[in-house]
């Protein structure tokens, strides 16, 4: 949330997470993307959240269009909603004491469970403040709440503001630059925009050139169908596999 250009962000760190995440893992108006998918995790009230917040986070600009038209609130949907959102890899037997900054992520909830209670308390945090809901406040006061919840601690029905804002930032950032078959990053406009090729299995027409830049579309896990990837037409297309 600190005042840095979303070029000099995105040419910073972009890259970057396109890399980690590509073979792993406003108003109340619903957005086109909205409109041509439905939510499997999120409620109503919790879609116009998340929609309205991860839109202040990446913002539509000049350089390219805001998470929410990328796709950002789906691939949260999904993941949230799977065998990710509901802990499969969590370690869940307790004790559940406070932990370090270096010990991690120490709170008894799954990722889904974390968001619903967050949200949930979120709601009852602006309504006992006699404000409206998150989605219809000005733009302004959508980035001065969700600073508060970066830099506060206010409990959000168990869930610690922090760590409620650091898992959205993280979430956010992760479906801007996934793969498209994971829900986000649509028509795979973040890697357009910083030049990320995607998921070419080879680049063997191309070991004996050097610096050149490369200058293909970027190719998602889902081309040409089933993860079959044609790289070149003296190739064979590969098969590939992602998941989160």
């Amino acid at each position: 949330m600190d005042s840095i250009s979303r070029r000099t962000f995105f040419k910073a760190a972009g890259a970057a997470a396109a890399t980690a995440v590509a073979g792993a893992h406003a108003a109340s108006k619903p957005s086109p993307a909205a409109r041509q998918e439905a939510y499997i995790f999120f409620n109503n009230e919790e879609a116009r959240f998340i929609e309205a917040a991860v839109e202040r986070l990446i913002p539509a600009d000049e350089t390219g269009p805001g998470a929410r038209d990328a796709g950002v609130p789906f691939y949260m949907d999904k993941q949230l909603g799977g065998a990710w959102g509901a802990g499969e890899r969590l370690y869940r037997s307790g004790p559940w004491q406070p932990g370090t900054p270096t010990q991690g992520y120490q709170l008894p909830f799954t990722p889904a469970e974390l968001f619903r209670n967050a949200l949930r308390g979120i709601r009852s945090d602006l309504s006992k403040a006699g404000r409206p809901a998150f989605a219809k406040l000005s733009p302004q006061d959508q980035d001065a709440y969700l600073k508060s919840l970066e830099t506060g601690n206010a409990d959000l029905s168990g869930v610690p503001a922090n760590v409620f804002f650091e898992s959205l930032l993280g979430l956010t950032i992760e479906g801007y630059f996934s793969d498209p078959v994971y829900g986000g990053n649509k028509d795979m406009v973040a890697w357009k925009m910083i030049g990320f090729p995607g998921a070419y299995a080879s680049y063997y027409d191309l070991v004996d050139q050097h610096g050149i830049k490369f200058t293909r579309a970027p190719v998602s896990l889902s081309e040409n169908g089933g993860g079959m990837i044609h790289l070149h037409p003296d190739i064979p297309a590969t098969g590939t596999r992602g998941g989160r």
